[in-house]
């Protein structure tokens, strides 16, 4: 008996020693993972020793600088959110810099600048390469007296190829999923060069990892921007995908490139806002009601639909409300407390009535999002239920704002709680206790109480159009 009581108190310990020591090892690991991660991107110099990880050390002084760019909660500590972002897909040139320019701001000194693509992606077939790469120069070109000529034999200023891991300019790539492209500043030689992992898949869509993105991000390096804490900007470091058919270049990115090479004396967007002639291809950023109006967001306007006139009025959102960024992304109305709450990146605003609340802009990981949220496709409020609906990517997210917090099962599948619209919702609001969600050039009426898609309408028919 006494050898049994004994073997028996063996086996607990036993098997409580395991998961410690399992435990102590994914944390050495994490630790690991995080040193290597600041000393790429913050210039971290350690000794690689357990020293360097006590308080107040480069270590934690390292996590408290990416914690504050990225907008968490600065504690210096290694938590699941900071290295839940540390994980994410990014850039592979470094955080810390001046302004959001490089050092000693280095710029082309001329303005028409010639680029070669040395090879190709097998993901893509060359001419969907080319396409991409043509329109990532193009972001930049529209808004800035620069040129950019393809050569084909020649040594080019940008030169542009696909490699995988070493790759013969002392920074390798890392495999699928971590480093995805980098590129050199303005100058002679490698600088000003794109390079792009092989070993993710590039693609032209969403899938993968979309090859416009990555490259009118990179040529921002090529042009000599840094990167940007805005979440909603392009040269942000983290990539999260955006329909190439709606990218619109940010407000912040036209800013430091201008102040860079200036303005194009030819700006191609127009100067005053108006419907198009023909309705076929108009699209929503957002849609919001707002006592009894529609609010329809597209850039740096909206149209404003009143009941009680036929006519649509249209304006600069910067002439209604100057603290409110153009871009906005989503907007929903919650009439019980009378406040609207447009959205932009990991920002939101808060109207009462039409006056923007002292307090914006907030974060919205307010309300309960996890951090690998970068931005709300669509949001709504459901008068039935009581709930608000976030849309972000092919998932949804469900918030009770009665007890102002996030639902336990979210986020779920689209196409789990909202049969027939799709994987994908672009703008929603409600009217008449019916949802309308906007899917591409589809708009789904939709019936919460019944759970399913009642009309099928023309995108454009609240334009009179």
């Amino acid at each position: 008996m006494k050898h049994l009581l004994l073997l028996l108190l063996f086996s607990v310990t036993c098997c409580y020693a395991f998961p410690a020591a399992s435990q102590t090892d994914s944390a050495e690991k994490d630790a690991q993972f995080a040193e290597d991660y600041l000393k790429k991107f913050y210039n971290l110099e350690t000794t690689g020793t357990r020293q360097g990880r006590k308080k107040n050390s480069p270590y934690v002084e390292k996590i408290r600088q990416m914690q504050d760019f990225f907008g968490l909660e600065v504690t210096g500590q290694l938590d699941a959110d900071t290295m839940e972002m540390m994980q994410l897909p990014r850039c592979g040139i470094a955080d810390v810099g001046e302004f959001s320019t490089f050092p000693g701001k280095p710029v082309w000194k001329k303005t028409d600048l010639t680029y070669r693509i040395v090879n190709y992606t097998p993901d893509m077939v060359s001419r969907d390469v080319d396409i991409a790469i043509q329109r990532a120069f193009k972001v930049w070109s529209d808004v800035t007296p620069l040129t950019f000529t393809r050569i084909y034999d020649a040594l080019a200023d940008i030169e542009i190829s696909f490699a995988a891991q070493v790759h013969n300019d002392f920074y390798p790539f890392d495999g699928q999923h971590g480093t995805l492209a980098h590129a050199f500043a303005p100058g002679n030689g490698i600088g000003g060069d794109a390079h792009f992992d092989e070993d993710e898949m590039w693609t032209s869509g969403s899938n993968g990892y979309n090859l416009f993105l990555v490259a009118a991000h990179e040529f921002g390096h090529t042009l000599g921007l840094f990167h940007s804490s805005d979440p909603g900007a392009l040269m942000y470091p983290n990539y999260h995908y955006t329909d190439p058919s709606e990218f619109r270049l940010p407000e912040d990115d036209l800013r430091g490139i201008q102040y860079l090479y200036g303005a194009n004396e030819k700006p191609v967007e127009p100067t005053e806002p108006s419907l198009p002639s023909s309705c076929k291809n108009i699209t929503y950023d957002a849609v919001t009601t707002l006592r009894g109006e529609m609010f329809f967001f597209k850039e740096r306007y909206f149209w404003r639909k009143i009941p009680q006139f036929s006519e649509l009025e249209h304006h600069l959102i910067k002439n209604i409300w100057p603290n409110i960024p153009s871009g906005i992304q989503a907007a929903y109305e919650y009439a019980n407390k009378d406040r609207v709450f447009l959205f932009k990146g990991t920002k939101y605003w808060v109207l009462n009535g039409f006056e923007v609340e002292d307090s914006s802009p907030k974060s919205i990981y307010e309300f309960g999002f996890s951090r690998t949220v970068k931005k709300i496709d669509a949001a709504v409020h459901d008068e039935g239920s009581k709930k608000t609906y976030f849309f972000v990517g092919d998932k949804f997210w469900s918030y009770d704002e009665k007890k102002q917090s996030m639902d336990t099962d979210s986020p779920k599948k689209i196409t789990e709680g909202f049969h027939g619209v799709g994987n994908k919702v672009h703008a929603a609001f409600q009217t008449n206790g019916l949802l309308y969600l906007f899917n591409g050039h589809r708009q789904y009426e939709y019936s919460t109480s019944k759970n399913r898609v009642t009309h099928l309408l023309k995108y454009s028919s609240w334009l009179n159009c």
